[in-house]
């Protein structure tokens, strides 16, 4: 491989430089996953098995399920609050008036 002085490049042509080696990553990494891929195939092939069932289906963590709500709008029973994330605003205006937290619980 021929060695690159960088130092007498102009910006333009390191800007160039950069766009074809990030160019070049890419394909690299994507033949790399087609290689592996290949690979794994092969040797699944006559087995039995699927990749789903050696390694599970992708899942998304393991997240939290719904909720029940916790407290309620009087004004409006179906404005609800699970008590998770950002308080919704009937409940910050009405705290913000003096109302304690305890007062909207279902």
């Amino acid at each position: 491989m021929a060695a690159i002085n960088v130092e007498k490049m102009s910006l333009k042509d390191i800007h160039d430089l950069e766009a074809k080696l990030q160019k070049a990553k890419s394909q690299a990494r994507e033949r790399a996953k087609g290689d592996l891929k290949d690979k794994i195939d092969r040797l699944l092939e006559g087995t039995g098995f699927s990749i789903h069932e050696l390694y599970g289906m992708p899942g998304r963590g393991r997240g939290r399920g719904k909720s029940a709500a916790k407290y309620a709008n009087p004004e409006n029973k179906s404005e609800t609050w699970t008590g998770r994330g950002r308080k919704p605003n009937w409940l910050v205006a009405r705290m913000n008036k003096g109302a304690k937290l305890a007062d909207f619980a279902i």
